[in-house]
């Protein structure tokens, strides 16, 4: 029911707003462009149909999807809302792929860094000898590089996408 005039559906396609119209309490006066945009795509005729055959309690939120739905096929013709989503699901693999990064420095930087040993006996100059000595130590033949990929590719074997 409306408060007073006529609401944007009603405006637009320049008839009388009936007390029971399908319309107005979805697209009100004072948003024409909401109206104009699900119009533009899927036609006044379509969306009112399609608003009849949910539940009234469903209604609201429908309709804003249709505005939104037709925002983004204005923005994107193409793509759409199918766009956004694509570019969403390709900044979670982005940012899956830096997290595994991380992840794999922090426990290549913890097999590297040794862990304190609580002991009641703990001898500060043995620590300091055994530091000095492993400078004297040959380096491993595997890189960190080799490690990261290891580990990466074990991780993103984990991980399941499902676009469908």
């Amino acid at each position: 029911m409306m408060i007073s005039g006529r609401c944007a559906a009603c405006k637009s396609q320049r008839r009388r707003c009936p007390s029971d119209c399908i319309f107005s309490p979805y697209f009100p006066a004072n948003d024409p462009q909401k109206f104009a945009c699900v119009h533009r795509i899927y036609g006044g005729s379509n969306v009112g149909k399609m608003l009849q055959q949910i539940p009234a309690d469903l209604r609201e939120q429908a309709a804003n999807t249709l505005y939104f739905e037709a925002q983004c096929r204005i923005q994107d013709p193409v793509y759409g809302c199918a766009g956004i989503i694509s570019k969403l699901y390709q900044q979670i693999h982005t940012t899956e792929i830096a997290l595994a990064k991380i992840q794999t420095q922090i426990a290549y930087h913890k097999l590297q860094i040794p862990q304190p040993v609580v002991d009641s006996n703990f001898n500060v100059l043995s620590t300091i000898e055994a530091e000095s000595n492993l400078d004297v130590l040959p380096a491993q033949s595997s890189s960190m590089g080799e490690f990261q990929w290891s580990s990466q590719a074990k991780l993103l074997g984990s991980i399941k996408f499902d676009f469908q």
